[in-house]
């Protein structure tokens, strides 16, 4: 849902939980025999628990061991409703000038500018092959730093709704979350009072597309990076298309093309990150997923930085390449009012899957993050009917299958 922009909020994306002690609480993830959480790297089963497990421990990294609140200076663990200033134009850069390309941070910048051009670049695509409608751009600032700015296209004659949003933030979080997040065999909160919280920071677009006729599918994009004051460094992402009809051709032109960029930095990156998306994206309470996957992976920082930067800049300018051909060649199909019935009860599942699921729309939710960004990802209309079931034989029984049973595509 996309969080984000929906990055602002995609500090769900800490909550990935590890192996670890269980705590005493309802949790729906499996478990080892030791009664131990297993981990859930790349699973949809991160639930409102955990959400309201780390923000306990947000609250209560405000106070050290001995009841000493932490420095009024530090970042604020909840960025607040009202923290976002809007302002004409965003600046020519939202992170820190101590952070720029000659500062202690040159990743940071790096990142920013690398998808401020993607934005740029994905949105003009789109709008030529809208051919009437334009995106509004919102920008906004944070007094603490960091900002961002959102791209909103409604009304299209092939778009209902499309977005693309940029973030940049500067934070904190507690060190529990921190821990969760990483397996480095490194100490996080080296020389950190315990309950003493980690500034971190995270920069990252995200994008959904919702088009009008029911054979064009909806798509999804988020790449990001994140990074705490300590060290701590990795890069998260994925893109993903979600079809209401089965076309045989665009899935094997849509992974193909993802197929192509993963192959071009790392034979492995394809099916392992394939497989993931296949299983983040499932939609546990109806046992079928939200489409029909992509990539998607997280906590990537197995190599040399630069490496992983390389790739996610790729794959986020192979959007418009994977996703637009699809597009171009259904958006003018004739269509009936049943399959348009059927598209929107598959947005329903979107909504469902977004609104439960999805770790940065919840931790958002919860945690204040720009709520008109947060909810971007949403469509404009869906429907939900009660205890339908395609009719045997049905193009709509076809994909149905498909959303049950992963496939391989190429």
């Amino acid at each position: 849902m996309s969080y984000m922009s929906r990055l602002g909020i995609h500090i769900g994306w800490l909550l990935q939980e590890r192996e670890r002690d269980c705590p005493c609480m309802t949790y729906y993830g499996p478990r080892c025999k030791k009664n131990k959480i297993v981990s859930l790297e790349g699973t949809a089963t991160v639930e409102g628990e955990t959400f309201q497990r780390s923000l306990l421990a947000a609250q209560l990294a405000n106070t050290n061991k001995n009841g000493k609140k932490a420095g009024t200076d530090a970042p604020p663990v909840n960025l607040g409703w009202d923290s976002h200033k809007p302002v004409e134009k965003a600046p020519d850069s939202l992170v820190r000038p101590g952070d720029g390309p000659d500062g202690n941070y040159p990743m940071r910048a790096r990142f920013e500018q690398m998808i401020r051009e993607a934005q740029i670049s994905i949105t003009d695509a789109i709008e030529k092959i809208d051919g009437t409608a334009t995106f509004q751009e919102d920008s906004w600032i944070r007094a603490n730093g960091g900002g961002g700015m959102s791209r909103v296209l409604r009304d299209g004659k092939v778009f209902e709704k499309a977005g693309v949003n940029l973030s940049v933030v500067y934070g904190s979080m507690p060190q529990e979350a921190l821990q969760a997040a990483t397996e480095r065999g490194v100490d996080r909160a080296k020389g950190m009072a315990p309950g003493e919280r980690v500034p971190f920071f995270a920069c990252g677009l995200s994008c959904v597309m919702h088009p009008r006729n029911p054979f064009c599918p909806t798509m999804h994009f988020n790449y990001r990076y994140f990074e705490t004051d300590g060290g701590v460094w990795w890069f998260g992402g994925g893109t993903d298309i979600t079809p209401s009809y089965l076309n045989l051709d665009d899935m094997k032109h849509f992974h193909g093309t993802y197929k192509e960029v993963c192959d071009r930095h790392d034979t492995e990156f394809y099916p392992k990150f394939k497989a993931w998306a296949d299983r983040y994206f499932q939609i546990p309470h109806r046992n079928e997923t939200r489409g029909l996957g992509g990539i998607f992976f997280d906590d990537l920082n197995d190599r040399d930085p630069e490496e992983l930067f390389q790739f996610a800049k790729d794959a986020v300018n192979s959007v418009v390449t994977a996703y637009g051909p699809i597009i171009e060649a259904h958006k003018d199909d004739p269509f009936t009012e049943l399959n348009k019935q059927w598209q929107q009860m598959r947005r329903g599942r979107y909504v469902e899957f977004n609104l439960v699921y999805d770790r940065g729309t919840v931790f958002g939710l919860k945690t204040g993050g720009r709520i008109e960004s947060i909810l971007m990802s949403l469509p404009e209309t869906a429907r939900w009917e009660y205890d339908h079931r395609p009719e045997p034989g049905s193009p709509e029984a076809e994909i149905m299958d498909a959303f049950k049973n992963a496939r391989e595509w190429v």
